[in-house]
Parts: C-alpha cells; structure tokens; sequence
C-alpha cells in the first residue's frame, strides 16, 4: 500500500469478467464514488473516491482484510494520478453505470435539512430503520450496527430486541437522507460471511426514546443517560467522544412502543464491533478473539464442569471447564475459537442458570491450565477437548444454522420410536419445571419441540436432559428453538 494517499485507487488482478458495478461496490461502503475507468485487456481499474479520506479509510480497511471479487483476490493501492480525466466517449458505459448506482443511492431521499412539520413524514422518509438479523450465526451487537451504519452519517441513537427469537434493532440517523443510503447500500448484504443478512426497512417511527445506555439500548447524544439494570454505565470519557461526534436534531418525541430495554440481548460488545467493523459481506473473514470466557454469580452449590459444558456447548465446542478453587461463584471456560466464544457469550450472558442470573465476559486468559499430574482440584477442572458430544466438530454442520438464544421452547431429535409423548413430558416434568405443550415433527417422529413455562426451566431442562439415554442406544438431543408450538 505504498504511494502518498490519493482519492484515485488502482486495483489489479481483476478476473476477466468483473463488471464496473463489481468494481464500484468495492468502494460505496466507504464513500461516494465519482468516477471509474476499466483497463480490461490489463485486467485492471481506476476508481476515483469523492473524498482523499475515504480512499484513505478504504485502502486501510483492504489492507487488513484482502478483497475478494468473484472468490479471487484483488490488490488496491493508491494511484499516482489525483483525479480521473476520462474520455467520455470511451468510457460511456462506466459513467452510465456510475449513475445509475448514484441515483439509485440518491432516489426518494427527501431534501437534505427539511424539518418535519415541513414534509409529512412518509415511512420512506423516516430517519429511523429497523433492521432484522437473518441467519445470526455470529453474535452482532450494537456496536457493530453503529459501526456500519455510521458509514452512511451519523447515528444518534440505536435499540435492540429481540422479537420472535430474531435479534432485532431500531436504529435513528441525524437525517433521513443517511437512512435511506443506508437501506439502499446494505439491505440484503451479509455482515460476515455468507451469515448475519441485514433486513432494512424504514420505521413508522420518527424519533426514538431510549432511556439507559447500555449493551442493549443507547443514546449516542445524551451520554449522561443510566444505565438501568445493573449495566456498568458508560466510561466518562467514550460518553465525552459520543457526544462530540453526534449533532443533534429535534424531532417530535414518538415513544417506542412497549418498553425494550430490559430485554435479554446479545451482549458482546466492542469485541465482535472490532470484528466486525466495516464487515459488511466481505468474503473470508472470520472474526477471531479470546477463547476463553470468564462467568461469575454461578450458583456455587449446585454448578458443575460438566453442567457448563453442555449449556455453554450449545453455542460452540467447550474444550476447557475450570470453576475457580478460592472463588466458586466463578469458572472459566475455553471454547474452540473466538466466534463460539462471542456467540456464547452474547446470548448467555444475563440468563438464569440454577436460580442466579449469570454474568459472561471475555476472559483475559488465553487458556485454562489443567491442573499439574498428580493434584487434586476436587474435580472443579475438566478438559472436554475429545468429548464426542461436541456440536460443532464437522465443518459446515447442520447444527451451525440451528443456533438459537435460550428459549422456553426446546427441540427435541434422535428419539427412538419407542418413547411416546407421555414418557417425554414425564421426563421434563422431572426437571423441576412445567411442560406446557409438546408436538411431534409431522415428518418424522425422532424429533419434537417441547415448550417449558420459562426461559429458566428449558435452560435447567436442557442441561439436566441433553444426551439422556433413552435406550435403544439413542441419547437425546435437545437444543433451544426458534419455533413456539
């Protein structure tokens, strides 16, 4: 990435049948594109950035994560020439393109500044979108979303949820033009890859109300804001930079309706936000990251290595399990790499694990040491690296798409033909909590979804009942659903 920064790009090693909407795409994330020039025969390009800024943030963000285009990879660097002198008649193609995409970017987005009395706000002119995470094999946060959507303008205000098991978000610009470029240049793109699809649509909402700053919810304008439920409230000075980097704008109030902050959401912050920044469907990027996750107010009675293992092994193939010998409230659990151990983290942190709300954090241990030969720890350390029931050990396995935030709902498989309905309620019944409902797979009866009366009690279900043997050699199965029956 040599030369002095220039607002031209030159990109090489382009396959042959790369198309200039290809090539544009590589810089819209970044910023407007003002013009472009195809060497095909060289299997190159020149791509002209409106600002030298972007170009900068654009060749920096390349430099950490190769672009692909058409699964090769391609090489950008800065170009020698300070603008793109074309000759139009040439180039007609390029420029048609050009302004197609410009347009497209530009289309229905009402005028800069008009104030709301102004325009009667349409749903397509609202700066509010919501947004609706499809696939979320990785944990995205708020700190993700503020990430890539600030691309576009400023954010001032963001609030999660989750509706129907999907992760969902609320998410206000400063102007509506920023919203609707947003929508335009990510609805349908894939935060990572080839997972985590982005589903935009305006809001009927004009102006959020959110009430505390915290994982879940956050006024980027007003960093005094609580942080309500025990959230560790904002350090003093990243509240000082949010409120210097967001203008503000005065809208009508529309609270948002039914109170969304106290909801049970993912959780991993500026981690997977480093991941993820600027992610927006690049492919071949893997976010890496700690391990190992630290997770404390265990209920120290009851919790055990092997209880951890198999609720934490719902989201990724626990290799380590150590409860902490002078502090039993606490364990520290090595997950197979640092995607399993967001995903963990974002959707344990803050469940009810045998009566305790559980806290999950990154750790900063890189591993957890087993204890010497010969030294008893009273079976607090567990080494689980060659458990058959990890989930996830084959690549691309099936049980990747099938992960789902605790849920009251359970789903049952490798049942033997055997079991009926009445031994597998009696079962969960024995678990300490209420079977509400339960329904075989139409299909095929080795499987079923089974409904708990609480979040807490399917928990406690699953981790009482996951690889039960039910005889006939078949051991149980259960993981949460994204079904209610």
């Amino acid at each position: 990435m040599d030369g002095a920064p220039s607002r031209v790009l030159h990109i090489r090693k382009l396959p042959g049948e790369v198309t200039e909407t290809e090539v544009i795409a590589l810089g819209l994330p970044f910023g407007k594109v003002t013009n472009i020039l195809m060497l095909k025969g060289k299997n190159q390009a020149f791509l002209e950035l409106a600002t030298e800024e972007a170009a900068i943030t654009m060749v920096n963000y390349y430099s950490a994560v190769t672009p692909h285009l058409r699964n090769q990879p391609i090489y950008i660097q800065y170009s020698n020439h300070k603008e793109l002198k074309t000759d139009n008649t040439l180039n007609q193609r390029a420029q048609a393109v050009l302004q197609a995409v410009t347009a497209v970017q530009a289309t229905n987005a009402p005028i800069s500044g008009t104030t709301v009395s102004e325009s009667a706000v349409t749903p397509a002119q609202s700066p509010v979108l919501r947004i609706i995470i499809d696939n979320m094999y990785y944990p995205v946060t708020l700190d993700v979303l503020h990430q890539i959507f600030s691309k576009f303008g400023a954010v001032l205000k963001i609030i999660t949820f989750t509706k129907n098991n999907q992760f969902q978000a609320l998410l206000q610009f400063g102007d509506p033009v920023n919203a609707q470029q947003a929508k335009q240049a990510l609805d349908g793109q894939n935060i990572y890859n080839a997972c985590c699809t982005l589903r935009i649509d305006f809001s009927k909402l004009v102006n959020l109300n959110v009430k505390y700053n915290n994982d879940k919810s956050r006024d980027y304008t007003r960093p005094d804001l609580p942080s309500g439920d025990g959230q560790p409230t904002l350090d003093p000075a990243i509240a000082a930079a949010f409120a210097k980097e967001t203008s503000l704008l005065g809208l009508p109030v529309a609270a948002v309706p039914g109170a969304l902050s106290p909801l049970a959401i993912p959780n991993a912050a500026a981690a997977a936000a480093a991941a993820a920044a600027g992610r927006v469907g690049m492919p071949g990027v893997s976010p890496g990251g700690n391990t190992v996750l630290l997770v404390s107010n265990l209920n120290e009675e009851m919790v055990t290595p092997q209880s951890l293992f198999t609720l934490f092994g719902v989201y990724g193939d626990v290799q380590r399990v150590k409860i902490l010998y002078n502090k039993k409230d606490s364990a520290l659990i090595q997950m197979a790499d640092g995607n399993q151990s967001q995903l963990a983290m974002s959707h344990l942190n803050g469940q009810k694990m045998y009566g305790k709300i559980i806290r999950v954090t990154l750790s900063k241990h890189q591993t957890v040491q087993l204890p010497r030969e010969g030294l008893d720890d009273q079976g607090l350390t567990k080494d689980f690296g060659n458990s058959p029931l990890h989930r996830f050990k084959k690549p691309g396995s099936k049980n990747f798409q099938n992960i789902f935030p605790p849920s009251a709902t359970l789903h049952l498989s490798n049942i033997p033909p055997s079991v009926a309905e009445e031994d597998l309620r009696t079962l969960f019944a024995n678990t300490g909590g209420t079977v509400k409902a339960f329904k075989f797979f139409q299909r095929d009866h080795k499987m079923a979804l089974l409904q708990m009366s609480t979040v807490e009690e399917a928990i406690q279900a699953l981790i009482d009942l996951h690889n039960y043997n039910l005889g006939e050699s078949h051991h149980l199965r259960v993981s949460f659903s994204k079904s209610t029956i």
